[in-house]
């Protein structure tokens, strides 16, 4: 394993490098690396980005700076309130680190045409040799860095022969990091580390494979067959692979959907049926307008409930026509209310999600009502549809906020002020359908 190209004398001191090349960028503590970048004042300072601790906000993401103080991601805000006092918060700029990452990834793509982007902050790129470029691998992965660098923030890159080789390889130094395992020592690199940080094993899967004595990705590597199809199922063969450093899924970008989806953490429990009715409806709306602007219609919707306790239940119920209009489906969702939810329970978040577009987009004409109630009975699904297109050009004109119903202003105060990304928006090639 080689550090960067930079502390290299020159090209004749990198090996060969044969066969394919993947590299995975990971931008550093980017939401709050790019406040640090806005705000210059704040720089060397521990910056958190994050919803607020008295409403139950968690931290979406903070600099290096608070780190040390035991700050993470996805933690309590009032947690890291009392781990770093002296924090320096912010609730985030989400069109700015959209406008950051586009530039980022044209960087890539300069590099090489073969981008699959996985997240705002991460991507890989197809390097190898003789087919996309020209260079050296190490080269260009060095270059890309320090052209990033020249944005204001920071990158790590791991470098490899296949994606789970190259994201392992980009959390081993961080920040600003280049660490390549050039090809025949995929082995020797991932054999001793510990199992956690190899993408597709989560929490559940860790802990039974830990009750079998398997601690390393070497020991996975080399487990017995039973042992891992009882963990991982149809996906034992693809997760040694992995671990081997031998897998070979290509770089693309998938561009199919799964699911629109949106969801919502109270800063004080909901507890009487109306208000839970019109926290899905203000949810569904955001959906449906998503699922408009990218033309698909959907065949599923779910509903999802976060208690008091923590605990999580959904209901799911399949349709017969595919719906993108939110006062269709709204009072299907609602409907399914009673399923999962008794009175007297106290809830912390609701989630609305529409799924099942079968990989395709359906022309906006073939919307149909599935037989389901309007949320005004006696409204046509013509009449229905023309006022959500209507709606859809007001805000495409006047923004998002042109144009609110009375029950986005009841929750307007109420949710926990943490940034939201859009999770559908982005594939994550390396998780696996399902522990």
């Amino acid at each position: 394993m080689e550090r960067g190209a930079a502390e290299l004398s020159g090209i004749d001191s990198l090996l060969p490098w044969k066969g394919a090349a993947v590299l995975l960028l990971d931008l550093d503590a980017f939401f709050a690396s790019v406040e640090q970048l806005d705000h210059p004042e704040w720089r060397g300072k521990p910056v958190i980005v994050g919803g607020d601790a008295d409403r139950r906000g968690v931290v979406s993401t903070c600099s290096y700076e608070a780190r040390t103080f035991g700050v993470r991601s996805a933690m309590p805000s009032l947690q890291a309130t009392r781990l770093c006092p002296d924090a320096i918060w912010t609730p985030g700029n989400f069109p700015r680190y959209i406008e950051l990452s586009k530039q980022v990834m044209r960087i890539m793509t300069d590099a090489s045409p073969r981008l699959q982007q996985v997240s705002i902050d991460e991507a890989f790129l197809d390097i190898s040799p003789g087919h996309y470029t020209g260079e050296h691998p190490v080269l260009v992965a060095d270059r890309i860095r320090n052209r990033v660098a020249e944005l204001g923030i920071t990158c790590s890159i791991g470098l490899g022969i296949s994606k789970s080789v190259a994201k392992v390889a980009s959390d081993r130094d961080k920040p600003q990091g280049l660490t390549v395992v050039y090809p025949g020592s995929e082995v020797a690199f991932l054999a001793p580390l510990p199992i956690r940080v190899m993408s597709g094993i989560g929490r559940v899967a860790e802990e039974r494979l830990r009750d079998c004595g398997i601690t390393t990705l070497g020991d996975v590597a080399t487990a017995d067959e039973s042992i891992l199809k009882s963990v991982f199922g149809k996906n034992a063969q693809m997760m040694r692979e992995r671990c081997l450093g031998t897998d070979r899924s290509p770089v693309e970008q998938d561009e199919s959907v799964k699911s629109i989806s949106n969801e919502l953490t109270f800063s004080t429990d909901l507890t009487e049926l109306v208000e839970i009715r019109r926290a899905i409806a203000m949810l569904a709306a955001k959906v449906g307008r998503r699922l408009r602007h990218k033309n698909l219609l959907g065949h599923t919707v779910t509903l999802k409930l976060r208690f008091r306790d923590l605990t999580i239940r959904t209901a799911q119920q399949a349709l017969d026509a595919p719906v993108n209009n939110e006062h269709v489906f709204t009072p299907i969702l609602q409907s399914l209310i009673p399923r999962i939810w008794q009175e007297g329970e106290s809830l912390r978040l609701v989630g609305v999600a529409v799924s099942g577009f079968d990989g395709r987009a359906e022309q906006l004409d073939l919307f149909g009502m599935n037989g389901a109630e309007a949320d005004n009975p006696g409204e046509t699904s013509d009449d229905l549809q023309s006022l959500v297109l209507a709606s859809d050009r007001v805000k495409d004109r006047f923004g998002e906020d042109a144009l609110t119903y009375g029950r986005e202003l009841l929750f307007r105060n109420r949710d926990t002020g943490t940034i939201a990304q859009k999770k559908d928006d982005y594939r994550d090639p390396l998780r696996l359908e399902k522990e």
